[in-house]
């Protein structure tokens, strides 16, 4: 009981601050100027990149040395057009890296999975500049190789695509 009446006693000392400070700003234009900048100006400093997470786990796991998988391997030079397919080729080959981590219980597993995770989200919350009329190249259809060069091409694609 003492609790609840404490967090009304406190909401209503943030309504009267809020109502006393804040909302005298938002009637004069000057006010509302500062408000709009203060609430945009975060979101374009912060979101110049989706890929930002996906980088930087990629450069924790770029070393490691106790996983050791051949993998599909896109070209880096892929036509634009086939950019997504590409990054769901390197995502996919992700998935495996990341099996191969639960069963050595590797250093960078959790690295490993956050590549995966973010990866996915930024595939399907942003579609990509894809058409489905460019035949692009299945995942299976590039060459296999070492766990370094993966890597070092999937640094290059997802840098492309932060360009």
């Amino acid at each position: 009981q003492k609790t609840y009446l404490k967090s009304i006693c406190l909401q209503y000392q943030l309504y009267l601050l809020l109502n006393n400070h804040f909302f005298c700003l938002l009637k004069n234009e000057m006010g509302l100027i500062i408000f709009f900048l203060c609430a945009y100006v975060p979101k374009t400093a912060a979101g110049h990149c989706k890929w930002e997470e996906v980088l930087k786990d990629l450069e924790q796991i770029k070393t490691s040395k106790d996983i050791d998988v051949s993998l599909y391997t896109a070209n880096t030079d892929e036509d634009v057009k086939c950019q997504e397919p590409v990054i769901r080729c390197f995502i996919l080959e992700t998935k495996v890296i990341l099996q191969e981590c639960l069963i050595k219980n590797c250093t960078r597993t959790q690295d490993v999975w956050n590549i995966w995770k973010n990866g996915n989200a930024s595939l399907e919350n942003n579609k990509m500049n894809s058409t489905t009329s460019v035949k692009c190249k299945e995942c299976e259809e590039y060459e296999e190789k070492n766990f370094t060069e993966f890597i070092q091409s999937f640094v290059k694609v997802i840098q492309k695509e932060c360009k």
